[in-house]
This record gives structure tokens, sequence and C-alpha cells, in this order.
């Protein structure tokens, strides 16, 4: 459908922003129009969209590193958006960028995702690979584009351009195609807007340091072999020393603190300098560059990845981390394929939605209808169709309370 430009009134959404900034006023728009809001602009709207949304809410059940069931302190899909999200903002603020559109993309990238995390991910991209694969970024725009069933006038939520774009992280040629404007980029080897870049990193960032948090509070980690991490005894043991008698929660914490703190300013000052460098005029000339403007000292960044790579190898290898993701691929393998077999074992409008996808599309319709359902489930919904369709007695074994 050819796109349409929404009419749009001058607000103060764009008081105060730089001239690179995303500004919904000299936007493009929406796919569908619609009237502009009286005292609400376009990108504050994006993001109360996807705050409403049914998909936003299962996150608070869905898998960021452990499993939702084995403890309440876990981060969650749910508290890791959220985390992103303030990160976004704090950097967009003091880049005088444009904070709704960063915090709309910030809390809307991780939609798409699967239960049971990468793992989930891993397992549905294995079942669709006879047709075309699942990638839980893509996903994240189907269900913000198609998915979403909450207005009378369209399908999806109808977002913005550009928080459609920051949504958009990656994206292979293929599929660039296919998504017509939003997918331009991939192929002309461009840039997002700063907004989207700021997520982009935020997202890296806030992973990183939540998961040595949850990591030590699971005890797969400890503080003695998170020193040989630099980013981590920089400030851990100063800390140590000066507070010997402080409790460990609060010592981890205030470690943490530091190192997100180091890593988000440098984060501010290196981008402040790249855009200094470049001195782009407008959003258009930030999409045309070649490499992004947000990013980290090298210095910094040598810091940032060689903590990335200490959690790749102590925490998501873990062998307890392993065993339950191994699980969890399995139940979601089996029950893809008790549904493919048996699209009348899905609720009623997901199975009407396959036969008609199927009618339209073949097999290959009926198999992305089925996708479409599994990655929208939480852990503990994906386990209680797991254990109506295929096992009663499923579990993933002991359960780790925090």
């Amino acid at each position: 459908m050819k796109k349409a430009r929404s009419r749009r009134r001058p607000t103060t959404a764009g008081a105060g922003l730089a001239p690179f900034a995303a500004c919904a006023e000299s936007g493009r728009g929406r796919q569908y129009p619609e009237p502009t809001h009286a005292w609400r602009g376009e990108f504050q709207r994006d993001r109360d969209r996807v705050i409403h949304s049914g998909g936003f809410r299962r996150l608070v059940y869905k898998t960021q590193v452990f499993i939702n069931h084995e403890g309440d302190l876990y981060r969650t899909r749910l508290t890791h958006s959220l985390e992103v999200a303030q990160i976004a903002r704090t950097v967009a603020r003091a880049l005088h960028l444009n904070e709704d559109l960063a915090e709309a993309i910030a809390l809307a990238h991780d939609l798409g995702h699967p239960p049971f995390g990468h793992a989930g991910e891993a397992a549905l991209d294995e079942c669709m690979k006879p047709w075309g694969g699942f990638e839980h970024n893509l996903q994240s725009l189907r269900l913000v584009d198609e998915l979403e069933d909450r207005y009378l006038a369209f399908a999806g939520l109808n977002l913005c351009f550009e928080t459609r774009e920051g949504i958009l992280k990656h994206c292979s040629r293929r599929n660039a195609r296919r998504l017509g404007a939003v997918g331009e980029r991939f192929l002309l080897r461009q840039q997002p807007g700063l907004e989207a870049q700021v997520v982009n990193l935020a997202d890296e960032i806030a992973y990183n340091n939540h998961d040595v948090d949850d990591g030590l509070r699971s005890g797969l980690l400890s503080e003695q072999a998170l020193e040989a991490v630099p980013l981590f005894r920089r400030h851990h043991v100063p800390l140590l020393d000066a507070h010997p008698a402080a409790s460990r929660r609060a010592l981890i914490h205030e470690t943490i603190r530091g190192m997100i703190n180091e890593v988000v300013s440098d984060m501010v000052a290196t981008t402040a300098a790249n855009i200094a460098a470049h001195a782009p005029a407008s959003i258009d000339e930030v999409r045309a560059l070649t490499a992004p403007l947000v990013a980290l000292s090298p210095a910094t960044r040598t810091a940032h990845r060689a903590l990335k790579r200490f959690l790749h190898r102590h925490l998501y290898r873990h062998e307890r981390v392993l065993h339950l993701t191994s699980r969890a691929q399995e139940m979601l393998k089996e029950l893809f394929a008790c549904y493919m077999n048996s699209p009348e074992a899905m609720p009623v409008e997901h199975a009407m939605r396959a036969l008609l996808q199927e009618s339209e599309c073949g097999e290959a319709g009926r198999a992305r209808a089925v996708a479409d359902y599994l990655a929208g489930m939480t852990d503990r919904y994906a386990l209680s169709e797991y254990r109506r369709l295929v096992d009663a007695t499923a579990d993933f074994g002991q359960q780790q309370h925090a």
C-alpha cells in the first residue's frame, strides 16, 4: 500500500532539539493517516501505544537469561526494556535528541522475542528454516505493523516511520527488499536516525550490566571471578577497600552503577565528538552516513567487549543455563510440530488465522501463523501448553529462588 503522510500541526515537541534529531513535524509519518492529538506529540503517542499493547504486557513473563520461574528478582524482557529506555532517555537528553522517540523504540525493541530468550528464538528459527526462518527483530516489527489488534481502522499499531526504523535493528537484504521504505537503509548500507542508534547501544550496555547482577544473584558468577574483567575490577575493588563492612548486595549495586555510569558517560562524550566532527544538519544527513555516530571510545569499547566475552563464557554458556535452555528449545520445537499438524489445537482466532494464511500462501502461511502464536507466548504459558499437549508432568527441574 502506498504510504500516506499524517496531517501534522506544529507543536512544542521539537523545542530544544538539535537540528539532526528526529522531529515528528518533519518526519515521514504513519502508514495510515490519523488526526494529530491536541496535546500529545506523535512519538509520545507511539510510546503510549507500545505500553498499552498486549505484546508489551507479555514481556513481564519472558526470559532474559534465567527462565522466568527461577526467581522473582531476575530480569525479564520487560524490566530489560525499561532499563534500556532509562539509558536511552538519559543519552537522548544529553545530546538534545528526541527523548520520546528514543523511549518508544526502547520499549518496543524486544516485543517480538519468543519465550525462553535467545534459546527460544534459535528453536523457532530452526523450525521455520523451510519458510524463511525466524528473527525476533523482524517479529517485533511484524507485531507492531500487523499482529496487534487494537484499532478498527488498521492492523497493528500504525507507528511512525522513525519508530519502526529504530525497531528494525538488523535485517538481511532478502528481507529488506520486501519491507519497503523501512528496509531501504539495509540495501543502501545507510544508518538509522540517532535515536535508533542510541537505543541500539543502550541495549548492549543494559544487558551487559544487568546480566552481571543476575549472574551474581544466581551464584553462577562470583565477584572474585569478575575481578578478572577490568571494567568490573576498577569499580569493585576501590569500594571493597573503602567500605569493608558494607553488605554484599550494596557493594554489587554500587559497582554496577559505577560501570553503567562510566560506559554511558563515555558514550555521550564520544558521540558528541563524532557529531561535531561530521556536523550533520539533519536526520537525513545522519542516515546517509556509512557508519553510526553513536559509539564508544576505543578504550571503553575494548572494556565493554571484554565484559561481554566474560559473560558469554561464564554465564550464557554455564552448564545450568545450557541445560534449561536446551530443555526450552525441545519444548518449543515439539509445540511447533503439534500446532503445524493440528492448527485446531491453538485458540480459535489463531487457528483461523493459520487456515486463512494457508489458503493464501500455502504451508508457509500456516507455519508463519504458528510461529506468530508461539512467539507471543510467555515462558509459563508455553510450559502450560506443553503440559496440555505433550507431557502433563513436564517441568524445568529444581527451581532456584532468589
